[in-house]
Order: structure tokens, then C-alpha cells, then sequence
């Protein structure tokens, strides 16, 4: 989406209110968001992921943001370097002033622009809150959207619970799908529904209908164990793969079994959530076998979440450590399928 010569990235809707200013930053479209379940629906308009990128040769800009419901933080980037964090007041419209770093001038520019994205890129990363944009002021400068070669080339699309959301990180770009991302140097398009990662069938053919991502990664069963039925998880799961895999035969997806948690230990293993989560996986398992997909690869959860303590106290969330770890594991799996289509 380009509106003010920006390209908002993550971002499926700019959504406008009749009475309100700004545009509100939408990750998925109105008619997904209102099938979900109701926490659903309250977490899809967390703008969490979403970006604002552009190029220009102001040396002052002024960008004008706020957030809807909740005190928010935007953290800036020039190319892959951290530039500064901004806190957004709840309901307050707030002007972030951005300078152009004076020390990149002194700099062999082949050192600046040897990752994912181009040093010449702002990029204005959200948190987790609902962002709304107003406008960006570079002083008569022109303003334009990064070229295709100023932005990673390969993209990973990720659904799945709170813990891809990025929850238990410190900040949301700490997250193990954003981690992962910057170790392969690719973008990362972050459809994480904290607790309500439920696989409907319309958030399933919205999947299935993007054309925007190279690889997907799916993290799906956490949210579900003793909620629903066994066989309609079955049935979900099967429904939203099916329809990526008739509709992109040729583009790899990965699905990984529920990451450990409280449940995976539990003292009486015959709690009902130990139970569910055992029987989902095997679903998970039973689909990567029964299909014989050749770009549909299952990793397995303990391999990505390797130690317990890397959780936070409510053992479901990791850490920043834990988010930092699993993004290396994730990223080693995940590396030699990304080389593969680098090389195409």
C-alpha cells in the first residue's frame, strides 16, 4: 500500500473511521478480522509488525502517528541499524521528529547496505498496539516507497498463537519469527493472533488467496488444545493447508508441532490439556504424512524451544533469551530452503 508515496508493509488495510482522522493500520481485511472468534477480533487490529518504509533525501522529516488504545511504541531504523524507540500516548496524536544519522557520510557505504535492507530506508516498526497514521512532513523533500532492490527479496509469512505474535518479548521486534528473519535476511509479513490462533475458514482462505510471501510458516495447535475437538482441529488444519498447498504447489511451507510448555509437563499427565496437545500433534503429523508434499516440511517444536527456562514464569511465553534462541534454531532450519530459492 503506497498512500503518501510510503509503503506500509504488514499491512492489508488502511481503514478509515467516518468520524475519526487518520488511517488505522489493518493486518488483515475487515471481513477476516469480523470472523474471528471475539478475542480474535480484538487482537487484529494490533498493528504489531506493521511498518512504515520510505526513502528520502530530507534530513529532517516528520512523521505524525498515535495509538488507538493503549500507551504504544514505534522503534525507527535507517536499513537494518536501530535509530531510536518513540513512545505514543494512548489517544494522543504524536509528531516523532527523525534526523538523518550524520556518522553514514563518514562510512564505506558497502558496509551500511551489506544485510537485508538498503541504509537509504526509514523504517518505522510498531509495537503491539493499534497504530493510526496521520502524515509524514519532509519539508518540501521528495518522498518515495524503497525500490524492490532496497528491501529483502525473499519474505516469510507467519501465523500462529501469541507466541509468534511476540509475546513475552520486551519489545515485539525481539519476537523468534522477527529474529529469524534478520539472521536469514528476509522480510517477515507477522500474522500472530495472541490466544486466538483458531484456523477459521475464512482466515484460512485469506491465507490462501495472498500471493505476497515466499515461504509460510505455520505455528497452529496451542490456542485450540481443549478448547475444540480433536477432529475439528483435524479438520481445520487440513482445511488451511490444503488450500495454501493447491494454490502455491511449488512454494515451501513449514509447520511446526506445539512448542513445550506447562502442559508438555505436566506432574498429572493425564491432564486434559496434556492430552490435547499430544493428540494434535499427532494430527500435525498425520497430515505431513498422509499428504506427501514435497515443500511441506514438519519440524518438530522441541527442536525450536529447547530449553524450558527460556520461558517466562507463565511457561507458555519466551523470554527475550527464549525468543533469541528459538529465532537461531528456527533460522537454521529454515536457511537451507531459503538458500535454495536465493540461488533459483
Amino acid at each position: 500500500m503506497l498512500p503518501n508515496n510510503v509503503f506500509f508493509h504488514n499491512v492489508m488495510e488502511l481503514e478509515q473511521r467516518s468520524y475519526l482522522p487518520g488511517l488505522r493500520l489493518q493486518r488483515f481485511p475487515r471481513q477476516v478480522r469480523e470472523s474471528l472468534t471475539e478475542k480474535g477480533r480484538m487482537k487484529a487490529v494490533e498493528s504489531n509488525g506493521c511498518e512504515l518504509r520510505f526513502v528520502t533525501e530530507a534530513r529532517y522529516i516528520r512523521v505524525t502517528m498515535a495509538s488507538q488504545e493503549k500507551n504504544g511504541q514505534v522503534l525507527v531504523f535507517k536499513g537494518d541499524l536501530f535509530h531510536a524507540a518513540y513512545d505514543l500516548k494512548a489517544g494522543v496524536v504524536t509528531t516523532i521528529e527523525l534526523e538523518e544519522p550524520e556518522r553514514f557520510a563518514e562510512v564505506i557505504p558497502e558496509k551500511l547496505n551489506n544485510a537485508a535492507f538498503s541504509s537509504k530506508v526509514w523504517r518505522v516498526f510498531c509495537d503491539r498496539f493499534s497504530a493510526i497514521f496521520y502524515d509524514i512532513d519532509a519539508f518540501g523533500f521528495v518522498v518515495r516507497p524503497p525500490e524492490r532492490h532496497e528491501v529483502p527479496q525473499l519474505t516469510l509469512l507467519a501465523y500462529g498463537s501469541s507466541i509468534t505474535q511476540g509475546a513475552g518479548a520486551l519489545s515485539h521486534y525481539n519476537c523468534y519469527v522477527q529474529q529469524t528473519a534478520r539472521r536469514l535476511g528476509i522480510d517477515v509479513l507477522n500474522l500472530g493472533l495472541s490466544g486466538s490462533c483458531f484456523c477459521e475458514p475464512e482466515l484460512a482462505d485469506h491465507l490462501a488467496a495472498r500471493d505476497d510471501w515466499d515461504i509460510a510458516y505455520l505455528e497452529m495447535g496451542v490456542n485450540m488444545r481443549g478448547v475444540i475437538p480433536v477432529e475439528e482441529f483435524q479438520k481445520r488444519t487440513a482445511y488451511l493447508l490444503d488450500g495454501i498447498i493447491e494454490r502455491y504447489p511449488e512454494k515451501p511451507i513449514f509447520l511446526t508441532s506445539i512448542f513445550p510448555n506447562r502442559a508438555t509437563y505436566f506432574q498429572d499427565s493425564t491432564y486434559s490439556f496434556s492430552e490435547a496437545e499430544k493428540r494434535f500433534n499427532e494430527v500435525l503429523e498425520q497430515y505431513y504424512a498422509s499428504r506427501h508434499h514435497e515443500n511441506l516440511i514438519l519440524l518438530d517444536g522441541k527442536r525450536i524451544m529447547t530449553d524450558f527456562t527460556s520461558l517466562t514464569s507463565d511457561l507458555i511465553h519466551p523470554s527475550d533469551y527464549g525468543h533469541i534462541v528459538m529465532g537461531e534454531h528456527l533460522a537454521g532450519f529454515l536457511r537451507p530452503t531459503v538458500d535454495k530459492l536465493r540461488a533459483a
